[in-house]
């Protein structure tokens, strides 16, 4: 049975295994869930991921609750294009610069983000200037990251690419959507600070279907 990937628009975790389906070249089903109805915590939903979160995976009697796990499943039962490399060392590099991500600037993100996007933020506070001087922090270690390498992890896209994209690209959303709020806590001129950050994005947006992976509430 082919798999069904569950995910809501615009969720972080449940873009990184979109992009990495694009990285791959899959064409899998993808079922997206309501937000503002609850179809995550419907009771069809809860027995798929009891913890009412997305994203999930369902293949058969498998399922998978976790995205970065569901990005390991995929690379074992779709070889092709490996997510996570093809050496023990390219395999470590990949989740070292995964884990980074998912460790440090996801956490930021959510500090920065949540208020602006969930809980109706319009000013500086001193948490979210905290939040923005974090993540700054970390888009810093991303340009230094890509020194000397086209990906996050070397010459290809890999699992750090489809983990760090999408916390890059709700970032430059926001500053579409809340500019003023965004440029008081700094952001500004981010493409002329993080010049080599700037043209990796540029490189994941070429990548072929990548069109597929993006929210589709964005389109509305």
């Amino acid at each position: 049975m082919e798999p069904t990937i569950y995910t809501i628009s615009g969720s972080p975790r449940g873009w990184r295994v979109l992009l990495g389906m694009v990285i791959k070249g899959l064409d899998l089903n993808v079922k997206y869930l309501s937000l503002s109805d609850g179809d995550h915590k419907s009771d069809a939903y809860l027995e798929i991921n009891p913890r009412g979160r997305v994203p999930s995976l369902v293949a058969g009697d498998i399922k998978i609750t976790d995205s970065l796990a569901i990005l390991s499943w995929l690379d074992q039962q779709y070889p092709v294009k490996p997510l996570f490399g093809s050496s023990p060392e390219e395999h470590a590099k990949i989740w070292s610069t995964t884990r980074d991500t998912t460790d440090k600037l996801r956490d930021g993100m959510n500090a920065l983000l949540l208020p602006i996007f969930f809980k109706g933020a319009d000013k500086v506070t001193p948490e979210l200037q905290e939040a923005a001087d974090t993540v700054m922090y970390e888009l810093q270690w991303l340009e230094n990251r890509l020194d000397g390498q086209n990906y996050m992890a070397g010459d290809t896209p890999t699992a750090a690419d489809a983990v760090t994209y999408p916390e890059v690209r709700i970032l430059a959303r926001a500053l579409e959507t809340h500019s003023d709020l965004m440029t008081q806590l700094g952001f500004i001129d981010l493409d002329q600070k993080f010049p080599k950050g700037h043209a990796w994005a540029r490189r994941i947006e070429a990548l072929d279907g990548f069109e597929k992976c993006l929210p589709v509430h964005w389109n509305n």
